[in-house]
């Protein structure tokens, strides 16, 4: 029987900036796997080759949504790709944080703007239902590395609401969120589940500047050190992911919590189709997320 054949699916863009990539095609390799590194929108690609195409570092798909979804779709039918085209169709866009937060799971309290709202109405409303916020935050729903992401005092209300105007008539609909204060002592919690078993987690320092320019490449550079999750944090992480409306286990899932005012974690995002999943950042990491691709590999 011949080696299970992996695609590691990247974009070129990303090249050699995928910090994942190395230890996970290593540890593939050494499990008997043979792997080709691949971009997705290579037109040259047979992925009907692959028994398994495995979304990584597809990162340039925020601005080619639709480009890359109509991609998944019709790779999706001609050979395994993780995770599913059902999956990421979902994930792509923040709005199901409203869906979790309807399922009782704690999220960021969040608002959505669609392309064709009035920007300042929206603002002002949204500021109104949280008077307490004393800075916010506007986001692509259709983003990742906090690409066009910013923070706002309430008093920036003008160059918020142009920096809202620029995504909407960019045809994005937004995110806007209060900024939780305690991101900026104790930052992120990113807990990685592998097969729907906690892996390990990781701290991302805090992202958003007050006053920083919107960065210009593919994501901002992130802080990240090993962090041992609280029980806490891994009993939201699990309901966030058992409310999901798809079949367990996804093969992975990366679960991004933040704390209120009170230290309560809350979902910031669940990452479900190309999260870097720091593999060099706990032990025998890389050796486990391989066996369990391998799993899923078609025969």
């Amino acid at each position: 029987m011949s080696p299970p054949h992996i695609a590691l699916v990247t974009a070129r863009a990303a090249r050699g900036l995928d910090e994942d990539m190395p230890p996970l095609e290593h540890a593939l390799r050494e499990a008997g796997a043979q792997v080709t590194v691949a971009d997705w929108d290579d037109d040259a690609i047979d992925w009907s080759s692959f028994d398994l195409a495995l979304l990584r570092s597809t990162w340039d798909y925020t601005q080619r949504a639709s480009e890359f979804l109509d991609w998944v779709r019709r790779v999706s039918e001609r050979t395994r790709l993780l995770n599913p085209l059902a999956v990421v169709r979902w994930n792509i866009g923040k709005h199901y944080l409203a869906e979790l937060s309807r399922a009782d799971v704690p999220v960021v309290p969040s608002a959505f703007v669609e392309p064709d709202d009035d920007a300042q109405a929206a603002l002002t409303a949204f500021l109104d239902v949280y008077p307490e916020a004393t800075e916010f935050v506007i986001k692509p729903c259709v983003g990742a590395g906090s690409l066009d992401a910013q923070r706002y005092r309430r008093e920036e209300r003008q160059a918020a609401i142009a920096h809202l105007q620029r995504l909407l008539d960019a045809r994005r609909a937004v995110l806007l969120q209060p900024y939780l204060h305690s991101v900026d002592e104790y930052g992120e919690t990113a807990l990685l589940f592998f097969e729907g078993a906690f892996s390990h987690a990781i701290r991302k320092g805090p992202l958003l500047r007050s006053n920083a320019a919107l960065t210009g490449g593919l994501f901002v550079t992130e802080e990240i050190t090993s962090r041992e999750a609280s029980a806490q944090e891994i009993e939201i992480a699990k309901q966030a992911l058992g409310a999901i409306p798809f079949p367990q286990p996804l093969l992975y899932a990366r679960v991004d919590l933040i704390r209120d005012a009170d230290g309560s974690p809350r979902l910031l995002e669940l990452e479900l189709t190309e999260p870097s999943v720091f593999l060099n950042h706990a032990e025998g990491v890389a050796e486990r997320f391989a066996r369990a691709i391998l799993r899923r590999a078609r025969p």
